[in-house]
């Protein structure tokens, strides 16, 4: 029954990540809501790991194992939406992200690379790996906003 669950959600992530990778916007604005969308699920999985992992929250495995399932998918979702066009309109991106394209990049994958471990260690069950990888996951993702990210 485990294996089959495993194998749904490794399906649902395949087919949510295709939509992406291959996504063409028919305009900015579109583009723009694509990304906040990716940003406004990931912010709270992430948030209730770190409830989890800085005690403000009960530690529950299977609800750590579930928020990870998300962050495996949702963390690669937004970058294909900073295109042309998308620095203007309703977002909170700096011009930086299209000055500075290759650090943006950089810092998306390291970020990408930091959820990877995160959602490994969701995976193990154990609460101490959880908090050894939130942390550098959590700093990624500071990174990127304190550089890229205004009010």
């Amino acid at each position: 029954m485990k294996a089959i669950a495993s194998l749904v959600a490794a399906a649902a992530a395949a087919l949510l990540a295709l939509p992406a990778s291959a996504q063409n916007f028919q305009k900015p604005e579109d583009a723009i809501k694509y990304r906040r969308g990716a940003f406004s699920v990931l912010g709270p999985h992430f948030a209730a790991l770190g409830a989890m992992v800085n005690g403000r929250a009960p530690f529950d495995a299977k609800a750590a194992a579930r928020h990870g399932e998300v962050l495996a998918v949702v963390s690669t979702l937004p970058w294909t939406a900073f295109g042309p066009g998308t620095d203007k309109g309703d977002t909170k991106a700096k011009p930086e992200i299209w000055t500075e394209q290759a650090k943006f990049k950089e810092g998306a994958d390291k970020m990408q690379a930091e959820m990877a471990k995160l959602v490994a260690a969701t995976k193990t069950g154990n609460l101490d790996s959880i908090k050894a990888s939130f942390g550098p996951a959590a700093g990624t993702c500071k990174a990127c906003h304190d550089a890229y990210r205004g009010s």
